[in-house]
Protein backbone atom coordinates (compact mmCIF):
# COMPACT_ATOMS: atom_id res chain seq x y z
CA UNK A 1 0.00 0.00 0.00
CA UNK A 2 1.38 3.78 -0.91
CA UNK A 3 1.74 5.88 1.88
CA UNK A 4 0.15 9.11 1.32
CA UNK A 5 2.59 11.79 0.61
CA UNK A 6 2.53 13.87 3.95
CA UNK A 7 3.37 10.42 5.24
CA UNK A 8 6.62 10.01 3.26
CA UNK A 9 7.69 13.35 4.25
CA UNK A 10 7.23 13.45 8.05
CA UNK A 11 9.33 9.67 7.42
CA UNK A 12 11.95 11.36 5.68
CA UNK A 13 11.84 14.53 7.84
CA UNK A 14 12.03 12.07 10.59
CA UNK A 15 15.40 10.13 9.19
CA UNK A 16 17.12 13.32 8.08
CA UNK A 17 16.70 14.93 11.75
CA UNK A 18 17.60 11.88 13.32
CA UNK A 19 21.17 11.72 10.90
CA UNK A 20 21.64 15.21 12.28
CA UNK A 21 21.30 14.75 15.66
CA UNK A 22 23.03 11.70 15.37
CA UNK A 23 26.38 13.90 13.66
CA UNK A 24 25.75 16.67 16.42
CA UNK A 25 25.76 13.87 19.11
CA UNK A 26 28.76 12.44 17.38
CA UNK A 27 30.54 15.44 17.03
CA UNK A 28 29.94 16.66 20.89
CA UNK A 29 30.35 13.41 21.96
CA UNK A 30 33.66 13.16 20.55
CA UNK A 31 34.87 16.29 21.59
CA UNK A 32 33.78 16.09 25.57
CA UNK A 33 34.82 12.41 25.88
CA UNK A 34 30.70 11.54 26.22
CA UNK A 35 29.64 7.97 25.68
CA UNK A 36 29.84 6.44 23.26
CA UNK A 37 33.05 8.33 21.63
CA UNK A 38 35.57 6.81 24.02
CA UNK A 39 34.24 3.16 23.60
CA UNK A 40 34.61 3.53 19.66
CA UNK A 41 37.80 5.43 20.07
CA UNK A 42 39.28 2.65 22.72
CA UNK A 43 37.69 -0.46 20.12
CA UNK A 44 39.71 1.52 16.95
CA UNK A 45 43.02 1.67 19.36
CA UNK A 46 42.58 -2.05 20.44
CA UNK A 47 41.81 -3.26 16.51
CA UNK A 48 45.41 -1.45 15.29
CA UNK A 49 47.35 -2.85 17.90
CA UNK A 50 46.36 -6.36 17.86
CA UNK A 51 46.49 -6.44 14.08
CA UNK A 52 49.94 -4.42 14.11
CA UNK A 53 51.41 -6.50 17.15
CA UNK A 54 50.00 -9.77 17.47
CA UNK A 55 53.37 -11.32 16.47
CA UNK A 56 55.28 -9.69 19.34
CA UNK A 57 51.89 -10.63 22.12
CA UNK A 58 52.10 -14.32 21.13
CA UNK A 59 56.40 -14.01 21.35
CA UNK A 60 57.04 -14.22 18.06
CA UNK A 61 58.72 -11.30 16.90
CA UNK A 62 59.49 -8.24 18.83
CA UNK A 63 57.60 -5.77 16.83
CA UNK A 64 56.35 -3.28 19.23
CA UNK A 65 60.42 -2.86 20.17
CA UNK A 66 61.68 -2.77 16.78
CA UNK A 67 62.78 0.94 15.09
CA UNK A 68 63.41 2.19 11.74
CA UNK A 69 67.41 3.34 11.26
CA UNK A 70 67.93 6.69 11.25
CA UNK A 71 69.12 7.21 7.69
CA UNK A 72 68.40 9.40 4.83
CA UNK A 73 67.75 6.45 2.38
CA UNK A 74 67.71 2.47 2.31
CA UNK A 75 69.40 0.90 5.62
CA UNK A 76 72.52 -1.06 5.06
CA UNK A 77 71.98 -4.37 6.25
CA UNK A 78 76.20 -4.36 7.48
CA UNK A 79 75.51 -1.15 9.51
CA UNK A 80 76.59 -1.60 13.12
CA UNK A 81 79.46 0.33 14.75
CA UNK A 82 81.19 3.11 13.06
CA UNK A 83 84.63 4.96 13.70
CA UNK A 84 84.65 8.36 11.66
CA UNK A 85 88.36 8.79 10.62
CA UNK A 86 90.40 10.92 11.96
CA UNK A 87 87.98 11.41 15.55
CA UNK A 88 88.96 10.32 19.07
CA UNK A 89 86.76 8.69 21.11
CA UNK A 90 86.52 8.67 24.91
CA UNK A 91 88.54 5.62 26.31
CA UNK A 92 86.60 3.22 28.17
CA UNK A 93 83.53 1.05 27.84
CA UNK A 94 79.70 1.74 27.08
CA UNK A 95 76.58 -0.16 28.43
CA UNK A 96 73.79 -0.22 25.98
CA UNK A 97 70.36 -1.29 27.15
CA UNK A 98 67.03 -2.28 25.51
CA UNK A 99 65.77 -4.75 23.33
CA UNK A 100 67.61 -7.91 23.32
CA UNK A 101 69.28 -9.23 19.70
CA UNK A 102 69.16 -12.75 20.95
CA UNK A 103 65.36 -13.08 22.05
CA UNK A 104 65.43 -17.07 23.27
CA UNK A 105 67.92 -16.18 26.58
CA UNK A 106 66.26 -13.36 27.31
CA UNK A 107 64.10 -10.38 25.96
CA UNK A 108 66.00 -7.84 27.25
CA UNK A 109 69.62 -7.03 28.24
CA UNK A 110 72.39 -4.56 28.90
CA UNK A 111 75.56 -5.02 26.89
CA UNK A 112 79.30 -3.72 27.55
CA UNK A 113 80.68 -2.68 24.50
CA UNK A 114 84.88 -2.24 24.11
CA UNK A 115 86.38 0.89 22.21
CA UNK A 116 85.89 -1.00 19.01
CA UNK A 117 82.18 -1.67 19.84
CA UNK A 118 82.85 -5.33 20.30
CA UNK A 119 80.73 -6.77 22.95
CA UNK A 120 82.28 -7.75 25.92
CA UNK A 121 79.74 -8.92 28.20
CA UNK A 122 76.19 -9.01 28.59
CA UNK A 123 73.81 -9.12 31.54
CA UNK A 124 70.51 -11.01 30.56
CA UNK A 125 67.54 -9.09 31.59
CA UNK A 126 64.82 -11.59 32.25
CA UNK A 127 61.66 -9.36 33.39
CA UNK A 128 59.16 -12.74 34.11
CA UNK A 129 61.85 -12.95 37.08
CA UNK A 130 60.80 -10.01 38.88
CA UNK A 131 56.98 -9.71 37.74
CA UNK A 132 55.51 -12.99 37.06
CA UNK A 133 52.11 -11.32 36.12
CA UNK A 134 53.26 -9.40 33.24
CA UNK A 135 54.06 -10.46 29.81
CA UNK A 136 57.62 -9.56 29.51
CA UNK A 137 57.05 -8.78 25.53
CA UNK A 138 54.83 -5.71 26.38
CA UNK A 139 56.93 -3.90 28.68
CA UNK A 140 60.27 -1.89 27.87
CA UNK A 141 63.68 -1.92 30.02
CA UNK A 142 63.64 1.60 30.56
CA UNK A 143 66.11 2.68 33.18
CA UNK A 144 69.48 1.96 33.91
CA UNK A 145 71.95 2.46 36.37
CA UNK A 146 75.38 0.05 36.83
CA UNK A 147 77.74 -0.54 40.23
CA UNK A 148 81.40 -1.27 40.39
CA UNK A 149 80.35 -4.54 41.34
CA UNK A 150 79.48 -5.60 38.33
CA UNK A 151 75.42 -5.37 39.14
CA UNK A 152 72.74 -3.36 37.70
CA UNK A 153 69.71 -1.65 38.36
CA UNK A 154 66.94 -1.34 36.05
CA UNK A 155 63.20 -0.04 35.66
CA UNK A 156 60.62 -0.77 32.61
CA UNK A 157 58.12 1.16 30.61
CA UNK A 158 54.49 -0.21 31.50
CA UNK A 159 55.81 -2.50 33.46
CA UNK A 160 55.35 -3.11 37.45
CA UNK A 161 59.25 -3.56 39.06
CA UNK A 162 62.60 -2.77 39.76
CA UNK A 163 65.39 -4.86 40.34
CA UNK A 164 69.17 -5.00 40.52
CA UNK A 165 71.17 -7.89 39.24
CA UNK A 166 74.58 -9.33 39.15
CA UNK A 167 76.31 -9.51 36.75
CA UNK A 168 75.66 -12.58 35.46
CA UNK A 169 71.32 -11.29 35.00
CA UNK A 170 70.37 -13.29 38.66
CA UNK A 171 68.48 -11.39 40.71
CA UNK A 172 69.88 -10.03 44.03
CA UNK A 173 66.44 -7.96 44.68
CA UNK A 174 63.73 -6.58 43.23
CA UNK A 175 60.68 -4.62 44.29
CA UNK A 176 57.20 -4.59 42.77
CA UNK A 177 55.44 -1.38 41.30
CA UNK A 178 55.10 1.21 39.02
CA UNK A 179 58.82 2.31 38.97
CA UNK A 180 59.62 3.98 35.94
CA UNK A 181 61.61 5.98 33.58
CA UNK A 182 65.37 6.77 34.84
CA UNK A 183 67.41 5.94 37.52
CA UNK A 184 70.11 8.25 39.10
CA UNK A 185 72.82 7.20 42.15
CA UNK A 186 73.12 9.85 44.85
CA UNK A 187 76.46 8.69 46.13
CA UNK A 188 75.34 7.62 49.50
CA UNK A 189 74.37 4.62 49.12
CA UNK A 190 70.71 5.59 47.25
CA UNK A 191 69.03 6.31 44.00
CA UNK A 192 66.50 7.81 43.42
CA UNK A 193 63.65 6.89 41.04
CA UNK A 194 60.08 8.05 39.79
CA UNK A 195 56.99 5.60 41.45
CA UNK A 196 53.82 6.65 39.71
CA UNK A 197 53.91 10.49 40.59
CA UNK A 198 56.15 9.81 43.95
CA UNK A 199 59.87 10.79 43.46
CA UNK A 200 61.51 8.03 45.40
CA UNK A 201 65.07 6.96 47.00
CA UNK A 202 65.57 3.30 47.34
CA UNK A 203 68.56 1.94 49.36
CA UNK A 204 71.23 0.63 46.22
CA UNK A 205 71.80 -2.29 48.44
CA UNK A 206 67.90 -3.90 49.58
CA UNK A 207 65.85 -1.90 47.70
CA UNK A 208 64.26 -0.80 51.03
CA UNK A 209 62.26 2.85 50.43
CA UNK A 210 63.57 5.40 52.40
CA UNK A 211 62.26 8.69 50.88
CA UNK A 212 59.18 9.90 49.02
CA UNK A 213 58.31 12.98 47.34
CA UNK A 214 54.26 13.36 45.86
CA UNK A 215 54.31 15.90 42.80
CA UNK A 216 50.77 16.78 43.69
CA UNK A 217 50.37 16.71 47.44
CA UNK A 218 54.30 17.61 48.43
CA UNK A 219 55.21 20.25 45.16
CA UNK A 220 51.87 21.22 43.49
CA UNK A 221 50.03 22.26 46.96
CA UNK A 222 52.99 23.40 48.62
CA UNK A 223 53.07 27.53 50.03
CA UNK A 224 49.48 27.25 49.76
CA UNK A 225 48.75 25.99 46.00
CA UNK A 226 51.16 29.53 45.50
CA UNK A 227 52.84 26.52 42.64
CA UNK A 228 49.85 25.57 40.59
CA UNK A 229 50.26 27.64 38.13
CA UNK A 230 53.60 25.99 37.19
CA UNK A 231 52.40 22.38 36.87
CA UNK A 232 48.36 23.13 35.73
CA UNK A 233 48.75 23.43 32.13
CA UNK A 234 47.04 20.13 31.01
CA UNK A 235 43.64 20.72 32.77
CA UNK A 236 40.01 20.89 31.66
CA UNK A 237 38.18 23.94 32.18
CA UNK A 238 35.33 23.74 34.77
CA UNK A 239 31.41 24.33 33.56
CA UNK A 240 30.06 25.66 36.45
CA UNK A 241 31.60 27.87 39.81
CA UNK A 242 31.00 25.05 41.63
CA UNK A 243 33.31 22.47 39.71
CA UNK A 244 37.08 21.84 40.20
CA UNK A 245 39.52 22.10 37.40
CA UNK A 246 40.62 18.21 36.39
CA UNK A 247 43.73 16.98 34.83
CA UNK A 248 43.55 15.47 31.25
CA UNK A 249 44.74 12.13 30.82
CA UNK A 250 48.79 11.81 31.61
CA UNK A 251 48.93 15.52 32.61
CA UNK A 252 52.54 15.07 34.02
CA UNK A 253 54.85 12.37 32.15
CA UNK A 254 57.15 12.45 34.98
CA UNK A 255 60.64 11.15 33.10
CA UNK A 256 63.11 11.89 35.15
CA UNK A 257 65.09 13.14 38.66
CA UNK A 258 68.53 13.58 39.74
CA UNK A 259 69.68 14.46 42.85
CA UNK A 260 72.30 17.61 43.44
CA UNK A 261 75.01 15.80 44.88
CA UNK A 262 77.33 17.29 47.13
CA UNK A 263 80.71 16.89 45.44
CA UNK A 264 79.04 19.17 42.36
CA UNK A 265 76.91 21.45 44.53
CA UNK A 266 79.37 24.70 44.84
CA UNK A 267 78.78 25.14 41.31
CA UNK A 268 75.18 25.61 42.02
CA UNK A 269 75.39 28.66 44.37
CA UNK A 270 71.37 28.91 43.82
CA UNK A 271 70.75 25.02 45.30
CA UNK A 272 71.95 23.30 47.97
CA UNK A 273 72.87 19.41 48.51
CA UNK A 274 70.59 17.17 48.16
CA UNK A 275 68.31 19.16 46.07
CA UNK A 276 66.28 17.49 43.57
CA UNK A 277 65.88 17.97 39.75
CA UNK A 278 62.93 16.47 37.71
CA UNK A 279 61.50 16.73 34.21
CA UNK A 280 58.31 16.61 33.55
CA UNK A 281 57.53 15.68 29.59
CA UNK A 282 54.14 17.09 29.31
CA UNK A 283 54.46 20.83 30.40
CA UNK A 284 57.80 20.87 28.93
CA UNK A 285 59.15 21.63 32.93
CA UNK A 286 62.78 21.06 34.00
CA UNK A 287 62.58 22.06 38.03
CA UNK A 288 64.79 22.24 41.45
CA UNK A 289 62.85 21.37 44.07
CA UNK A 290 64.21 21.43 47.92
CA UNK A 291 62.52 17.78 49.11
CA UNK A 292 62.63 18.89 52.27
CA UNK A 293 59.64 21.74 52.00
CA UNK A 294 58.16 20.91 48.30
CA UNK A 295 59.46 24.30 47.16
CA UNK A 296 60.40 24.99 44.03
CA UNK A 297 64.15 26.75 43.58
CA UNK A 298 63.83 27.20 39.82
CA UNK A 299 62.13 26.17 37.53
CA UNK A 300 61.44 26.74 33.25
CA UNK A 301 59.20 25.62 30.50
CA UNK A 302 61.02 25.05 27.55
CA UNK A 303 62.40 26.25 25.06
CA UNK A 304 62.87 22.18 25.18
CA UNK A 305 59.69 20.15 23.84
CA UNK A 306 58.59 16.89 25.44
CA UNK A 307 62.43 16.71 26.73
CA UNK A 308 64.39 14.20 28.50
CA UNK A 309 67.18 13.73 31.05
CA UNK A 310 68.13 17.01 32.69
CA UNK A 311 71.76 16.50 34.10
CA UNK A 312 73.42 19.02 36.50
CA UNK A 313 76.73 19.40 34.82
CA UNK A 314 80.41 20.49 36.54
CA UNK A 315 80.58 24.02 35.54
CA UNK A 316 77.20 25.16 36.54
CA UNK A 317 75.15 24.73 33.82
CA UNK A 318 72.13 22.00 33.23
CA UNK A 319 72.41 20.29 29.89
CA UNK A 320 68.44 18.81 28.84
CA UNK A 321 67.82 16.35 26.00
CA UNK A 322 65.18 18.13 24.00
CA UNK A 323 63.09 15.74 21.60
CA UNK A 324 61.60 18.59 19.74
CA UNK A 325 59.30 15.86 19.07
CA UNK A 326 57.38 16.61 15.62
CA UNK A 327 60.36 18.85 14.37
CA UNK A 328 62.28 15.57 12.75
CA UNK A 329 65.34 17.30 14.94
CA UNK A 330 66.69 16.36 18.56
CA UNK A 331 68.64 18.86 20.45
CA UNK A 332 71.40 18.77 23.74
CA UNK A 333 70.46 22.02 24.66
CA UNK A 334 72.98 23.53 27.88
CA UNK A 335 71.21 26.63 30.10
CA UNK A 336 72.63 28.20 33.15
CA UNK A 337 70.37 28.38 35.58
CA UNK A 338 71.95 31.72 37.08
CA UNK A 339 70.24 33.78 34.20
CA UNK A 340 68.75 31.18 32.00
CA UNK A 341 71.15 31.83 29.10
CA UNK A 342 70.14 29.18 26.51
CA UNK A 343 72.89 27.12 23.95
CA UNK A 344 73.23 24.49 21.70
CA UNK A 345 75.81 21.71 22.62
CA UNK A 346 74.51 19.50 19.62
CA UNK A 347 71.33 19.25 17.07
CA UNK A 348 70.55 16.68 14.35
CA UNK A 349 71.60 18.10 10.42
CA UNK A 350 70.46 16.85 7.14
CA UNK A 351 73.63 15.56 6.68
CA UNK A 352 73.90 14.14 10.46
CA UNK A 353 70.63 13.03 11.76
CA UNK A 354 69.74 13.02 15.09
CA UNK A 355 66.19 12.72 16.14
CA UNK A 356 64.02 10.52 18.42
CA UNK A 357 60.31 11.63 19.36
CA UNK A 358 60.06 10.17 22.48
CA UNK A 359 62.76 8.49 25.02
CA UNK A 360 66.66 9.25 24.96
CA UNK A 361 69.55 10.02 26.95
CA UNK A 362 72.68 11.87 27.24
CA UNK A 363 75.88 11.91 28.95
CA UNK A 364 78.79 14.62 29.06
CA UNK A 365 82.07 12.65 29.15
CA UNK A 366 84.93 14.07 30.63
CA UNK A 367 87.23 14.91 27.44
CA UNK A 368 83.83 17.06 26.82
CA UNK A 369 82.17 14.66 24.34
CA UNK A 370 78.49 13.73 24.51
CA UNK A 371 77.09 10.05 24.51
CA UNK A 372 73.59 10.50 23.05
CA UNK A 373 71.02 7.34 22.78
CA UNK A 374 68.56 8.37 19.74
CA UNK A 375 66.19 5.70 20.89
CA UNK A 376 63.37 5.04 18.21
CA UNK A 377 66.40 4.38 15.98
CA UNK A 378 67.90 2.24 17.85
CA UNK A 379 71.05 4.12 17.24
CA UNK A 380 73.71 5.84 19.51
CA UNK A 381 76.48 8.51 18.71
CA UNK A 382 79.42 9.87 20.56
CA UNK A 383 80.08 13.68 18.94
CA UNK A 384 82.36 16.24 20.14
CA UNK A 385 82.35 19.26 21.84
CA UNK A 386 82.49 21.16 18.47
CA UNK A 387 80.18 18.69 16.94
CA UNK A 388 81.82 16.38 15.15
CA UNK A 389 80.50 12.76 15.21
CA UNK A 390 82.49 10.77 16.38
CA UNK A 391 81.10 7.32 15.87
CA UNK A 392 77.61 5.65 15.69
CA UNK A 393 76.10 2.44 16.26
CA UNK A 394 73.08 0.88 15.03
CA UNK A 395 71.40 -2.04 17.27
CA UNK A 396 70.40 -4.00 14.67
CA UNK A 397 67.59 -6.45 14.82
CA UNK A 398 67.58 -7.61 10.69
CA UNK A 399 67.64 -5.94 7.17
CA UNK A 400 65.38 -2.83 7.61
CA UNK A 401 64.74 -2.75 11.83
CA UNK A 402 67.26 -1.63 14.95
CA UNK A 403 65.99 -2.42 18.23
CA UNK A 404 65.15 0.19 20.41
CA UNK A 405 68.00 1.16 23.24
CA UNK A 406 66.72 3.57 25.87
CA UNK A 407 69.92 3.92 28.05
CA UNK A 408 73.51 4.44 26.94
CA UNK A 409 76.17 4.59 29.78
CA UNK A 410 79.77 5.21 29.56
CA UNK A 411 82.21 4.27 32.51
CA UNK A 412 86.26 4.30 32.22
CA UNK A 413 88.38 1.26 31.69
CA UNK A 414 88.83 0.86 35.56
CA UNK A 415 85.42 1.47 37.17
CA UNK A 416 84.65 -2.02 37.89
CA UNK A 417 86.46 -3.02 40.97
CA UNK A 418 87.21 -6.69 39.92
CA UNK A 419 88.10 -5.91 36.17
CA UNK A 420 85.49 -6.32 33.60
CA UNK A 421 82.21 -8.53 34.52
CA UNK A 422 82.27 -11.93 34.04
CA UNK A 423 80.14 -15.12 33.88
CA UNK A 424 79.29 -18.23 32.33
CA UNK A 425 80.09 -17.94 28.24
CA UNK A 426 76.81 -19.42 28.02
CA UNK A 427 74.91 -16.56 30.03
CA UNK A 428 77.13 -13.55 29.48
CA UNK A 429 78.09 -13.44 25.71
CA UNK A 430 73.55 -14.70 25.30
CA UNK A 431 75.38 -17.51 22.69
Amino acid sequence: MKLPSSDSFARGFFIVSFALIAMVYGIVSSWWGWFPAPQIGEAHRTYLDVSQNWRNDIGLEPTRHLVAPNDTGTPEPDRGFEQRPGTERMPGYVLIAGLSDDQDTSVFAVRLMDANGDEVHRWPINYENFDPDTPPQNVMLHGMEVFEDGSVVVTFDVGNAIARVDQCGQTMWSVRGGFHHSITRDGAGGIWTWYGEDMVRLDAATGDKTFSLNLRNDIVAARDGDQRAIFDIRVRMPDTAEEQITYLHDPFHPNDVEMLRPDMADAFPMFEAGDLMFSLREPNLVAVVDPQTGILKWWQHGPWFKQHDPDFEPDGTITVFDNATGAMQSRILRIDPRDRRVTVDFAGTEDEPFYTWRRGKHQTLPNGNLLLTEAEHGRLLEVSGDGEVVWTHDMVWDEDSNLIVTEARHVSEDFFTNGLPSCNETIALGR
